[in-house]
């Protein structure tokens, strides 16, 4: 049982002291009882991971762990498909509709009226709550954990903005960042137990590699989670310099699947490997770049100041702000966005409540990708995407800038892994039911046989339990959603797939029609 091994007593003051400090304690500062489950969850984020780099040549631990658990083959990232939007989701169980995190980078014209702000530094999201505006617009999964007196714990080798949200109150747990703690005397006691922080590199196996040793011999016996979010920055960190399939992303992998034997192996010598449920997936997936399109010069025309000197448009990671909600400004700029090649899906604010299509001709509505908030831009859009082969066998490109990445509404972004075993799952199963990141939440919530709050979006994966329903008996169903402009030069497709109410954007086609060809 976990708790034969209290919280030393330093500690618990401190991560009392965090709770107070960020609103995490409940009604009067007081905590629920602490409770006893026989089993703990562990999520490990591995940044980039697509689902074929899962096999027993790359990466035969985590393969290994699929053969004896779970592998879910339709598991979906949140769209737009970026790291920050991902771990905010992975926090609240919810979509940006919900939780509020729009983009990798995001506007706040409060905090800058001129520019976005970079997510991935934690001090710019200190700057939001700066305001008095709350950061994520619903609960998280560590504030729903406090209240049965259970902690969360984060520890990230990736930014530290992803890693603050995944627990941003520090509701009755902590976070174990390579650059910062909350409480700040965890990453004391981690430099003490095991030396300086390495540097970067690519691949970044020093510093993930540091993590994991810091979870097992500081985060796990100090915070007594029952619930670790474990993220390590590669492949994403060698692959967007290199590459899918480089040599160097080929060793990230490699490297970090001997992380998933160390983990287990360092779970089994503390005697909680077989409580423990683990699960391995990605906060998106990843392509190849071609080249995006030029931004600046297709809303130069449409640029200007307001009545207080700050731009008319801001625009970023794929949202674009026609502050003065000029309707017509909007309705060319999306025009320009549909004439471009290089652009994908364009989304709008719905045409009418519970529409699929947008407000205007062609585009998606914000509600199709989940994306409808107050903070939500006035335009959305996607890099456009194929199916072409890189360099070294793999499928997918974007029409993006740099080398690699991800961000779009294809398919090979969309698409990530989940691989799971433990006490509570199914053994030796392949699962064609759709699941995706927003579901983790609510299935370690229920798991802990604890309330799952209303605002979460995601299901719980019965499925894919020990005790639950038999995947082959599920209700799937796919949708297909076209929309097109006014002179149908431009066509707009995504598909979507559902389960038990909840719908997952599996990938959006644009085919765009030379209608003067056409008429010759």
């Amino acid at each position: 049982m976990r708790r034969s091994s209290p919280l030393p007593v330093g500690v618990l003051l401190l991560l009392c002291a965090a709770m107070t400090a960020c609103g995490g304690a409940g009604s009067g500062g007081q905590t629920a009882p602490e409770r006893d489950p026989d089993s703990r969850h562990l999520l490990i984020v591995l940044d980039g991971l697509r689902p074929d780099y899962v096999t027993p040549a790359l990466m035969p631990a985590l393969h290994a762990l699929g053969q004896r658990g779970v592998v879910m083959r339709s598991h979906h990232a949140v769209f737009p498909t970026v790291t920050r939007v991902n771990a905010s989701s992975i926090s609240t169980g919810a979509y940006p509709a919900a939780h509020g995190l729009m983009g990798n980078s995001v506007f706040f014209p409060d905090v800058d009226p001129g520019r976005f702000l970079n997510t991935s530094d934690r001090a710019n999201l200190l700057r939001v709550e700066e305001t008095g505006e709350r950061l994520l617009t619903a609960p998280t999964l560590g504030e729903s954990l406090l209240t049965a007196g259970e902690r969360l714990l984060v520890m990230s080798s990736g930014s530290s903005g992803s890693s603050y949200l995944l627990n941003h109150t520090v509701a009755g747990g902590a976070i174990l960042h390579y650059d910062y703690s909350l409480p700040e005397m965890l990453h004391s006691r981690a430099l003490t137990e095991l030396g300086d922080v390495p540097a970067a590199s690519t691949p970044n196996h020093a510093r993930n590699r540091w993590i994991v040793d810091a979870f097992l011999e500081v985060g796990l016996p100090e915070v007594d989670p029952a619930v670790t979010v474990m993220w390590l920055s590669d492949p994403d960190t060698t692959a967007h310099q290199h590459g899918i399939g480089h040599p160097l992303t080929g060793e990230a992998l490699f490297r970090l699947d001997a992380e998933i034997k160390r983990i287990q192996d360092g779970l089994a010598d503390a005697g909680l490997l077989e409580t423990t449920n683990i699960w391995v997936t990605s906060d998106h997936g990843f392509s190849e770049h071609t080249g995006g399109v030029n931004l600046a010069d297709l809303l130069a025309p449409f640029t200007g100041t307001l009545d207080d000197g700050s731009p008319r448009i801001v625009a970023g990671a794929g949202a674009i702000y026609v502050r003065d909600n000029d309707q017509a400004v909007v309705s060319e700029i999306v025009s320009a966005l549909q004439r471009d090649d290089r652009v994908g899906a364009v989304f709008t604010r719905s045409a009418r409540p519970g529409a699929q299509e947008g407000s205007v001709p062609g585009t998606l509505s914000f509600d199709l990708a989940h994306w409808d908030h107050e903070r939500s831009a006035q335009i959305l859009y996607s890099p456009n995407w194929s199916e072409m082969v890189g360099e070294y066998g793999y499928p997918g490109t974007s029409a993006q800038g740099g080398v690699a990445g991800h961000g779009s509404s294809s398919p090979f972004d969309i698409h990530n892994p989940l691989v799971a075993a433990g006490p509570d799952l199914k053994t030796r199963v392949e699962i064609d039911v759709p699941s995706g990141n927003v579901d983790f939440a609510p299935t370690f919530l229920h798991l802990l046989d604890l309330d799952i709050p209303r605002p979460m979006q995601g299901r719980v994966l019965h499925d894919a339990l020990r005790d639950g329903s038999d995947p082959t008996m599920a209700a799937i169903e796919t949708t297909e959603v076209t929309v097109e402009n006014e002179d149908g030069s431009y066509v707009l497709t995504a598909v979507l797939s559902g389960v038990d109410g909840r719908s997952y954007l599996d990938y959006t086609t644009v085919e765009r029609r030379d209608l003067v060809a056409e008429r010759d």
